[in-house]
């Protein structure tokens, strides 16, 4: 189900333009927490900066897809886990296999970095989301229900996890 004409890379500055349009182009309340970006507005800034960020690339050259991938926090306990805090793919190139290609280099990279565990938060209302965290191995590991008030509607937070070692 991967796509041959698609390469995945670790994001660069000169990205910063394509996610930033990628960014806007995908919103939606299905999984946002936040309110849409702002037209024009920087993709990365301090809290989100170039090497955290993964992304599909066409063999034109064209940003499909991303993915951002961090440690949950800065303490040393921690340092064994790699969180995705992110992910989009533009609707032209859904159903292709690109969000599956980068939550797989997302695992490889967590690995190659000495990460043991991955995990993420989902909203319960994803369900296209949560599908595809189950079938590359992901399981929910904690249900929040009602942890989030999105549009006057209250709406779990899941989060699922998975072993890197395996």
């Amino acid at each position: 189900m991967t796509v041959p004409e698609i390469r995945i890379r670790g994001a660069v500055r000169d990205d910063e333009r394509a996610l930033a349009a990628l960014d806007l182009a995908t919103w939606s309340r299905l999984h946002a927490v936040l309110p849409a970006p702002e037209p024009g507005r920087p993709f990365y800034d301090e809290r989100h900066l170039p090497e955290q960020y993964l992304v599909a690339e066409t063999g034109a050259g064209e940003l499909v897809g991303y993915l951002r991938l961090v440690p949950p926090t800065p303490l040393a306990c921690h340092a064994h886990v790699r969180q995705i805090q992110g992910l989009a793919v533009a609707e032209a190139a859904r159903g292709r296999g690109v969000a599956r290609a980068l939550l797989r280099a997302a695992m490889d990279r967590a690995r190659g970095e000495g990460a043991t565990r991955i995990t993420l938060r989902v909203l319960g209302r994803n369900a296209p989301a949560r599908a595809l965290y189950a079938a590359e191995g992901f399981a929910v590991e904690g249900v929040l229900p009602g942890e989030l008030l999105l549009d006057g509607e209250y709406v779990d937070d899941v989060l699922m996890g998975r072993s890197l070692l395996d």
